[in-house]
């Protein structure tokens, strides 16, 4: 695809962030896979994606992940940072807590996965999170004096129902430590596109069978307390990634 802007950093956000930020000049990016709305910051520093759309109408599993990333791709964007609210299944990462996925593990069933539907392209996924990005996270959250839980593995289902405790007791033996419903196929894309890609997420809440059951105010609430956090990390990460404009991933 051609790419039409200077700006070569991105962050996409959902529940929680989303009404954090100021939306500057918008714009409609068309994609062989739909059109897409993607935002300047003010200053124009970075581009924005409201993950569920700048009114957050789009559940989970409605959200045109193919045309988010192939718009910022289009966009020229190189490097991105997601947000995600996740279900916490350690008893050391408590709601409210921050941390960077290191893996995930995919249990959605319905969504549109791939950019590669026509040829046969099988996408390296050892480390499906960039590690330079990570880095760029990492160094921000010291810079501001964040506690940020590293190495955690993602568990995404399609929602937009919540877990059952059943399946959250399965999760954690399998190695998951937090579960969400829009970290994948995100990050799968991104690789697919050649984008550097990292994901922060907050607890909101624990997850079912940890907690008698799981409220979507606790979680609107706990994403109220934290969003502006969430924000100023997003921004310093910005802050990291633009002086380091020479800086490429190591080999994977």
């Amino acid at each position: 695809m051609r790419r039409t802007s200077a700006v070569t950093v991105a962050v996409i956000v959902g529940t929680g962030v989303t009404e954090q930020f100021e939306f500057g000049r918008g714009t409609v990016v068309r994609t062989p896979y739909g059109n897409a709305s993607a935002y300047l910051s003010p200053g124009g520093r970075f581009w924005i994606i409201p993950r569920h759309g700048p009114q957050h109408t789009l559940p989970p599993h409605r959200i045109n992940y193919r045309a988010n990333v192939a718009a910022l791709r289009k966009l020229g964007v190189e490097s991105v940072v997601a947000t995600c609210a996740v279900g916490s299944m350690r008893e050391d990462f408590a709601p409210g807590q921050l941390g960077l996925v290191d893996q995930f593990i995919d249990f959605t069933r319905s969504r549109r996965s791939t950019f590669f539907d026509e040829k046969v392209v099988h996408t390296d996924m050892t480390h499906p999170y960039s590690r330079e990005v990570d880095s760029a996270v990492a160094e921000a959250a010291r810079r501001l004096t964040m506690e940020l839980r590293m190495g955690l593995v993602y568990i995404c289902v399609d929602g937009p129902r919540y877990e059952t405790a059943a399946e959250i007791k399965m999760f954690r033996a399998m190695g998951g430590d937090v579960v969400g419903m829009t970290g994948v196929p995100e990050a799968v894309l991104a690789n697919e596109a050649g984008l550097r890609y990292s994901s922060v997420v907050v607890a909101t809440n624990w997850a079912a069978g940890i907690s008698a059951r799981v409220s979507h105010d606790e979680v609107l609430s706990v994403m109220r307390e934290q969003g502006s956090t969430v924000k100023k990390l997003l921004e310093e990460t910005v802050n990291v990634v633009q002086a380091h404009p020479s800086r490429r991933e190591a080999s994977k």
